[in-house]
C-alpha cells in the first residue's frame, strides 16, 4: 500500500528517560489493571463479523452492502444498512449488530452512542473483483498490528486464514469501529471525569487578568507521526491528547484535546489547532501526551487512573515534569498489544516555536505562540 496505516510498536514504559519528580515528591502505584477492552472489543467484532459473513447468502442483503460500501469507501454503519433491508437474514444481523454496539460502548466505558461497527471493502483494488461476483470474505479490523494472521469468515461459516501483511486477491470486507464518533465521546467523558476527580478544567482554574482581556495559546502549525509499516486490515487512527501542567490554584491540571485528523503515518497535517491555553497554568510550561483510541480505549479508566496518580502530586513552587506520572497511570494492557501511547513532548512552554521533536522519536510537531483576543 502506498500509504501505511497509522500504529506503531509500542515501547516498555522502561525505556523512557524517568524524570524526577522533585524531592519528596511521591507517585501511587498505578490503578489495578481492568479486563482488557481490546479483548473484549475484538471478540465482538469477530462475532458481528461471523453473522455479517453467513448473512451475505442473502442476495439482496449482498448487492446492499457492497453498493453501501462503494458510496462510503471510509465505512457503511452496519446496523442501520441491515435494518433497512426487509428479511430475518437482515433483521437477524440488524438485531446482532445493534447489541454489539452497545456491548463496546459499555466496554470503552461509554454510554449507548447508537451505530459504533461498520463495514468497508480492505482495499480499493478489491471492488473489481467484487463487482464482477467474486464471493467476498468478512474479517475484522483488530487491533493488535503484530498479528501474523487474520481470521476471516465465507457465508458458510468456515474460517480463513490470511497472511496479516500480505493483501489479499479476494474481496475481503472488514468489521471496523467508528472511532470518530467514540472519540469524540470519549474526550467528553474525559473533561467531565477529571473535572469531577479535581484534575480537570472545571476544577483548577482561576480568573486571571490575563484571560479577562484574552489569553495566550500554543497553536500546532503542522504535526507527524512516523512508522516503518502497517498491515492491510488496519483502519485509520484516531488520536488524542493529555496536556498536564499546575493550575493557578497549584493542583495538577489535565486537559484533552481531541486530534481527530492525525490518522496516517508518513503525513504532514496543517490543522492550525490550539493544544495549549495558558491561561489555565500557573507556570510557563506543560507536558503532552499524545494518545491513540484503536478501539480499546476505556476512557472512563483512563480518567480514573490519570487522575489517581496525578492527585497525589503537589506544587513545589517549581514547574514538575507530569509525562511520566501519566505514563504510570495507563493500565498494564496498555502496554502489551496495542501502541495507545504514541508520543510525548516534555516542557512546553508559552515562548515555544519551531519544530519539536518527541522524546520516542516518533512524531514531531511545529508550533507557535498564539494570542486570542476577546471578541
Amino acid at each position: 500500500m502506498s500509504q501505511s496505516r497509522l500504529r506503531r510498536a509500542v515501547v516498555a514504559l522502561t525505556a523512557l528517560p524517568l524524570l524526577a519528580l522533585g524531592a519528596g515528591q511521591a507517585v501511587a502505584a498505578p490503578a489495578p489493571t481492568p479486563a482488557p477492552v481490546a479483548s473484549k472489543v475484538t471478540a465482538i467484532e469477530d462475532e458481528v463479523a461471523r453473522t455479517l459473513a453467513a448473512s451475505l447468502a442473502d442476495p439482496a442483503l449482498r448487492e446492499r452492502l457492497r453498493s453501501a460500501t462503494a458510496a462510503a469507501p471510509a465505512g457503511a454503519e452496519l446496523a442501520p444498512l441491515a435494518a433497512g433491508l426487509p428479511g430475518a437474514t437482515a433483521h437477524g444481523l440488524a438485531a446482532t449488530t445493534t447489541r454489539a454496539d452497545r456491548a463496546v460502548a459499555t466496554a470503552k466505558g461509554l454510554g449507548d452512542l447508537g451505530p459504533l461497527l461498520r463495514v468497508q471493502l480492505a482495499d480499493p483494488s478489491m471492488r473489481a473483483a467484487l463487482d464482477a461476483g467474486a464471493a467476498p470474505l468478512v474479517a475484522t479490523a483488530g487491533t493488535d498490528e503484530h498479528a501474523r494472521t487474520v481470521r476471516a469468515y465465507d457465508t458458510a461459516g468456515r474460517a480463513h486464514t490470511l497472511d496479516a501483511r500480505t493483501l489479499p486477491t479476494r474481496p475481503v470486507y472488514l468489521v471496523d469501529l467508528d472511532t470518530a464518533k467514540a472519540l469524540a465521546a470519549g474526550i467528553d467523558l474525559l473533561q467531565r471525569e477529571l473535572a469531577a476527580r479535581g484534575v480537570g478544567p472545571a476544577g483548577s482554574s482561576a480568573p486571571t487578568a490575563q484571560a479577562a482581556a484574552g489569553w495566550w495559546g500554543t497553536k500546532i502549525t503542522s504535526v507527524e507521526v512516523n512508522d516503518d509499516e502497517e498491515p492491510w486490515f488496519k483502519g485509520a487512527a484516531e488520536m488524542f491528547s493529555l496536556v498536564s501542567g499546575f493550575g493557578p490554584d497549584g493542583k495538577v491540571r489535565v486537559e484533552s484535546v481531541a486530534m481527530p485528523y492525525l490518522q496516517y503515518d508518513g503525513t504532514v497535517y496543517y490543522p492550525n489547532q490550539i493544544l495549549v491555553n495558558w491561561s489555565n497554568y500557573k507556570y510557563n510550561l506543560a507536558d503532552v501526551v499524545l494518545m491513540e483510541d484503536d478501539g480499546d480505549t476505556n476512557y472512563l479508566a483512563l480518567a480514573q487512573a490519570v487522575a489517581a496518580v496525578l492527585l497525589t502530586i503537589a506544587d513545589q513552587g517549581a514547574y514538575i515534569p507530569l509525562v511520566n506520572a501519566v505514563l504510570a497511570a495507563l493500565p498494564t494492557s496498555w502496554w502489551t498489544d496495542d501502541p495507545d501511547y504514541v508520543e510525548s513532548w516534555y516542557t512546553l512552554a508559552r515562548t515555544s516555536t519551531g519544530r519539536l521533536n518527541g522524546a520516542r522519536g516518533n512524531g514531531w510537531m511545529t508550533v507557535e505562540p498564539y494570542w486570542v483576543s476577546q471578541l
